[in-house]
C-alpha cells in the first residue's frame, strides 16, 4: 500500500472513529449536541394507608420494575417505625416488591414510596420475553360460557392474527351499544377492573396468553390518582400493550407501566382499610447531567473510564486542557491556508488561554503594556553586552516585576481587573519579549508589528472560539471529537498551495499570463513590410 493511501486510511479512521464514538454517546447514552438541554423528570409519591390491628404489621407493595421507555432515576422509601426490605420472587416474570414490617403498630399508618424518573426517547419500549405458559383454561358457568364462547367465535371471524383478535375484542367490549352476549358477561354498569380482568380471561378462553397490566399517566400536579388498567397480549415473541378502553396498542406517552400480572398492588397483614394514591409533580434537570448518571448505572465504557469518574477538580483542570487542540487548528488554519505570521508557533494560544482568565478587553491592555515596557528595558540589555541566557533570566525578572507593579498599582486604584496579570505565562512572555527585540534589530520595526500583531489576531480568534458556549460543551462532553481535529490537522498538514496572503504577491504574474493569452497570434499569412 503506497504512503499516501496509508495516510488517507489513517485519517478516515480517525474521522469514523470520532464521530461513531460521537453519535453512540448521543443515540444510545442520551447525550444532548446542545449546551443548556433540561429533560423532564418526574417524581411519583405512593402514600400508603391502613389502619392497624394493635399488633405486628406487614404491608407488600409492588413496585414498577424496568418500566419500557423510563429510567429510574432515584427511589426513596420512607417508613419510620418501620423496617423495609426490596423482594423480588423466583418466578419468571416477577415484580419487585416492597416489604415494610414493625412489630407494634396500632390505629393509622402512612408510609411513603417516592419515585424520580425521566423518559428516554430512543429507548426501546418492546417488552420482549419468551412465550409464557398457558394460563388454566377459565371456568364459566352457563349461560356465560355459552356467551363467552360465542363472542369468541365472533371475534376470530374479523381477525387474523393475536393482535387483532385483542383488537376486535376490545372494540366489541367497549361498542356504545353492544351485543347480548357483551351485555350479559358485563353485567351492569362494571369497572374498569372488572372489564379489564373480564378481557383477559376472554383471550385466556381462546388460547392466548394475556394478562393485567397497569400505570400512571404522568401529569404534573396531579394528587390522589389510581392505577390505570391496561392489557398485554403475547404475541410469540414479545408482549404487546393495550389500553382496555379505547382498544388503542402500544405505551402512551408520559406513561409509566407500574405494575404487571396477576399479583396484587397492595398486601397487608395486621391491618385493613388500606389504600394507595399516588401524587405526581414534575421538574426538570439537565439532559447531560441525566445521560452521565444513567451511563454510570449501566456500566458504558465511554462514562465509565472518561473525563466524569476523575474527582472535580481535575474535571475543571481538563475543561482548560481540552479548549488547547481548538486553539491549535485555528493556528493551522491561519498560518498555513491563511498565510499569517506569528511570533512563535503556538505562543497564540497560550495568549488565548491567558484571555480566557482575564477577559479579552483586559488582557489584551495587559499584554500589551507588559510587552512594550519590557522592550525598553530589552533594549537597555543589549547595550550591556549579555550572553543569551542571562538576557533572557534578567528579562523574566523584568516581567515578574512589571506583573507585580501592576497588580499593586491597580489594586489600589481600584482596578480588580489587572490582578488577573498573574494569568500570563511568564516565560512565555520574556520570550516573546526577546524574540521582537532581535527581530527589530534585524528585520525592523516593520516585521515586529506584524508578527506582534499576527499574534494576537489569531490569539483573539482563537479565544473567541475556545470560549464559545457550544465549543466548550462538545470539547468536555464528547472528548472523542479530538479524533476528528487530529484528522483535520493533518490532512490541512498535507497543503502546500498557495496562501491566501500570497495571491496578491502573485498577481503580476497572473496578470502577465491573462495578456499573454488575449494578445493574438500571428498567422502565416501575415507579411512584415519594411
Amino acid at each position: 500500500m503506497h504512503s499516501r493511501a496509508k495516510f488517507m486510511l489513517v485519517v478516515l479512521l480517525l474521522l469514523t472513529a470520532g464521530f461513531g464514538l460521537t453519535l453512540y454517546k448521543h443515540l444510545a447514552l442520551g447525550f444532548p449536541l446542545w449546551p443548556g438541554e433540561r429533560t423532564q423528570v418526574w417524581t411519583i409519591e405512593a402514600k400508603i394507608e391502613f389502619q392497624a390491628r394493635g399488633g405486628s404489621a406487614v404491608a407488600s407493595f409492588a413496585l414498577p420494575d424496568a418500566p419500557p421507555g423510563m429510567v429510574i432515576l432515584d427511589e426513596d422509601f420512607a417508613s419510620p417505625n418501620y423496617g423495609f426490605t426490596e423482594l423480588r420472587q423466583n418466578e419468571p416474570d416477577s415484580p419487585r416488591r416492597a416489604l415494610w414490617s414493625t412489630r407494634e403498630a396500632d390505629g393509622a399508618q402512612t408510609l411513603y414510596y417516592r419515585l424520580d424518573v425521566y423518559e428516554k426517547t430512543n429507548e426501546n419500549t418492546d417488552i420482549v420475553s419468551k412465550p409464557p405458559k398457558l394460563a388454566e383454561s377459565v371456568e364459566f358457568e352457563e349461560p356465560f360460557l355459552t356467551a363467552a364462547n360465542t363472542l369468541i367465535e365472533e371475534v376470530e371471524k374479523n381477525s387474523g392474527s393475536k393482535q387483532t383478535f385483542t383488537l376486535e375484542l376490545l372494540k366489541a367490549l367497549n361498542a356504545p351499544s353492544p351485543s347480548q352476549n357483551v351485555q350479559l358477561l358485563l353485567g351492569n354498569r362494571p369497572s374498569d377492573s372488572y372489564k379489564a380482568q373480564l378481557a383477559v380471561d376472554l383471550l385466556t378462553l381462546a388460547q392466548i396468553p394475556a394478562r393485567k397490566a397497569s400505570g400512571l399517566f404522568l401529569e404534573s400536579g396531579r394528587r390522589r390518582q389510581d392505577l390505570i388498567n391496561f392489557i398485554e397480549v403475547h404475541d410469540g415473541e414479545k408482549w404487546l400493550l393495550f389500553d382496555q378502553s379505547t382498544g388503542k396498542q402500544g405505551i402512551p406517552e408520559h406513561f409509566i407501566l407500574w405494575q404487571r400480572g396477576g399479583q396484587s398492588l397492595l398486601d397487608v397483614e395486621g391491618g385493613y382499610s388500606s389504600r394507595v394514591n399516588f401524587s405526581i409533580i414534575e421538574n426538570t434537570y439537565a439532559t447531560r447531567n441525566l445521560a452521565v448518571q444513567y451511563g454510570k448505572e449501566a456500566d458504558a465504557a465511554l462514562v465509565d473510564f472518561s473525563i466524569y469518574s476523575l474527582p472535580i477538580e481535575e474535571q475543571n483542570a481538563f475543561k482548560a486542557i481540552l479548549l488547547v487542540p481548538i486553539g491549535a487548528i485555528i493556528v493551522v488554519i491561519l498560518r498555513i491556508l491563511v498565510g499569517i505570521r506569528t511570533s512563535g508557533t503556538f505562543m497564540p494560544i497560550l495568549i488565548a488561554l491567558a484571555f480566557i482568565k482575564t477577559s479579552l478587553i483586559p488582557g489584551l491592555m495587559i499584554f500589551l503594556f507588559v510587552v512594550s515596557a519590557g522592550l525598553l528595558i530589552r533594549s537597555y540589555l543589549s547595550r550591556l553586552n549579555l550572553l543569551l541566557v542571562a538576557r533572557i533570566s534578567a528579562v523574566i525578572i523584568v516581567v515578574i516585576g512589571l506583573m507585580a507593579a501592576l497588580s499593586i498599582v491597580s489594586q489600589k486604584l481600584g482596578f480588580s481587573q489587572a490582578l488577573t496579570v498573574t494569568f500570563f505565562p511568564m516565560i512565555i512572555l520574556a520570550w516573546t519579549i526577546e524574540r521582537m527585540s532581535i527581530l527589530w534589530e534585524e528585520e525592523g520595526p516593520r516585521e515586529v508589528l506584524v508578527q506582534g500583531g499576527g499574534s494576537l489576531f489569531v490569539a483573539v480568534l482563537a479565544y473567541l472560539f475556545m470560549t464559545n458556549s457550544v465549543v466548550e460543551y462538545l470539547t468536555f462532553n464528547y472528548p472523542e471529537l479530538l479524533l476528528v481535529n487530529l484528522a483535520c490537522i493533518l490532512l490541512l498538514g498535507q497543503y502546500t498551495g498557495y496562501r491566501l496572503t500570497e495571491l496578491r504577491r502573485f498577481q503580476p504574474i497572473s496578470d502577465i499570463t491573462v495578456t499573454a493569452a488575449d494578445k493574438p497570434e500571428k498567422s502565416d499569412n501575415d507579411v512584415h513590410k519594411p
